[in-house]
């Protein structure tokens, strides 16, 4: 039986995606989000901020490679998965990274472009999101 691996968070990617093919033609799209924690201590809030990688695969990634870029928000669903293997010094390294199952696409901001064009990246995003979760069957 498997023991409950689920995350959710949102946050702001920090550069383009990177999108690549395994060996077996498979599609994987991977990018870095920034997520932010406000809080309150001794009368001055702080910020504390935490940079997640995320991966996604086949229909999922093929949509994020086309939909996002720097500073679009997003609202992932996935899981947790730790990387392991030694270095060529024989040294033990690990990286958790979060393998997608859902992405959700937040509008642009108005600032960054007309409200015309966000309202039409809207329109798309919702369309995609839709294939995307046409894919998470098909994985």
């Amino acid at each position: 039986m498997n023991n409950l691996n689920s995350i959710l968070v949102e946050g702001n990617l920090t550069r383009d995606p990177l999108f690549t093919e395994n060996s077996k033609g498979t599609s994987i799209c991977s990018f870095t989000i920034a997520t932010n924690r406000y809080y309150k201590q001794e009368d001055e809030y702080q910020n504390e901020v935490s940079y997640l990688d995320v991966e996604t695969w086949a229909k999922l990634a093929e949509a994020c490679r086309d939909h996002l870029t720097k500073g679009r928000g997003v609202r992932v669903v996935g899981r947790v998965k730790q990387d392991r293997w030694m270095d060529q010094e024989g040294k033990n390294k690990s990286k958790i990274k979060i393998v997608a199952e859902h992405v959700e696409f937040k509008p642009f901001k108005k600032n960054d472009e007309s409200k015309e064009e966000a309202d039409s990246s809207i329109e798309e995003a919702s369309e995609v999101k839709n294939d995307a979760v046409e894919a998470e069957v098909e994985i």
